[in-house]
């Protein structure tokens, strides 16, 4: 139990005083007067507001409509949300004191009932830990990752830096990982997602290296080229091309002389011209129909897919993974076509779109300026997981017989 040092008495050592529960809450969100406070506690239940807590206890109208306006600034309650904590603290008459609202695990606000309401906004001290953690898929990221002890929020993390590169939902046994993460911690508490520092992945025989730098925009994810892993996808997937036909639900079919909705983007291109992947992704189906002719069809994430139709020649196997830019097929005429072109299809969540309409995420390289700075970063990160994984292989050998 907590204690403090009372005053020295003659002919004796210093008094402890110990802390009740209620005094240690108290002097946790900093209140001067915590010696004497009783605290009550609960979660804000659906529907509750500020007056629904407070008016029980007491607290009067002008307090409440003080805090509610003019407080708005440092706290506004209308943002108080269901299941988020509270405390109620009353001094040794009984009376409400104090208020404390739980923003989240770090941040906390304090109401001076006394002083007709007056906020005052604040944090848990804390400490950032940075952790090292590898492995080899054999069922899913989360699985691996939650046999080693890990939350899932670990898992989501790095799904979340590679969401523009790697199908999560796709990955295979024999992949595997290192990562280099750091996270906040309130004693011994986490209290916010991990942040992915450097990671590689080993996706179908291919490594996906990414790099945390801040270059001015916020903290993104670069790989080892210094291009953003937050992707925006190629406008064409053809060079040299024109548009010979757009989206279009109500088009009239050249061949089939017929309204027949096209739900792709023609791109008009001589016979033999490259087609390439408009992101990184993965194959999912490279064969031939009588409509289509040859074709390929990428998924690049949970939400994104492309396919590429009319091909002369495939350049890629379904299970292939492949980059933003690779080679992936050639432009011919096969299947339903009047002439050499690519029939570019685009999937947003299941649903065929135009694409040429959709807004996709921004992506920007490492600047010329920034270079030396992210290289620097990159070499920084890499000791820094060679030094854990080191670690790793010394407590190993020790723990061998």
């Amino acid at each position: 139990m907590a204690t403090v040092q009372g005053r020295a008495q003659a002919g004796a050592g210093p008094q402890v005083q110990r802390l009740t529960p209620d005094q240690i809450e108290g002097l946790r969100f900093g209140l001067p007067d915590s010696l004497g406070l009783r605290v009550e506690e609960g979660r804000v239940q659906s529907g509750q507001s500020l007056s629904h807590l407070l008016s029980p206890a007491g607290v009067g109208s002008k307090t409440l409509h003080h805090i509610a306006t003019e407080q708005r600034e440092v706290f506004d309650v209308r943002r108080m949300k269901a299941g988020h904590e509270w405390r109620l603290f009353r001094d040794a008459e009984g009376t409400a004191s104090h208020f404390v609202y739980l923003i989240n695990s770090k941040d906390y606000v304090v109401f001076d009932l006394v002083d007709n309401g007056t906020a005052r906004r604040d944090q848990f001290p804390s400490e950032t830990r940075r952790g090292f953690v590898e492995g080899e898929v054999q069922g899913s990221l989360y699985q691996v990752l939650e046999n080693q002890g890990h939350s899932t929020t670990l898992a989501l993390a790095m799904a979340q830096v590679y969401a523009w590169t790697i199908d999560f939902s796709r990955i295979q046994a024999g992949d595997r990982f290192r990562m280099l993460y750091e996270r906040d911690w309130v004693g011994e508490k986490p209290v916010s997602m991990p942040r992915i520092l450097a990671a590689e992945f080993v996706h179908r025989g291919r490594n996906f290296p990414a790099y945390a730098f801040d270059q001015g925009d916020g903290m993104d994810h670069f790989d080892e080229t210094g291009a953003s892993l937050r992707k925006a996808f190629l406008k064409a997937p053809v060079e040299f091309s024109r548009i010979s036909s757009r989206f279009d639900k109500k088009r009239f079919h050249p061949v089939l002389k017929k309204v027949k909705a096209h739900l792709g983007t023609d791109y008009a291109a001589p016979h033999g011209t490259p087609i390439v992947s408009v992101g990184d992704g993965v194959v999912v189906k490279a064969s031939y129909t009588k409509g289509n002719g040859k074709y390929v069809k990428v998924r690049h994430n949970s939400t994104y897919t492309t396919q590429y139709l009319h091909m002369s020649r495939r350049n890629v196997k379904e299970g292939q993974a492949v980059r933003q830019g690779d080679v992936i097929g050639y432009v011919g005429s096969t299947g339903l076509a009047t002439g050499p072109h690519v029939c570019f299809r685009f999937w947003k969540n299941g649903q065929q779109v135009d694409h040429l309409r959709e807004e996709f995420p921004p992506s920007t390289p490492i600047r010329d300026g920034q270079k030396s700075a992210f290289a620097v970063a990159v070499t920084d990160w890499m000791e820094e997981m060679t030094r854990f994984d080191s670690g790793a292989l010394e407590q190993l050998a020790a723990q061998s017989p």
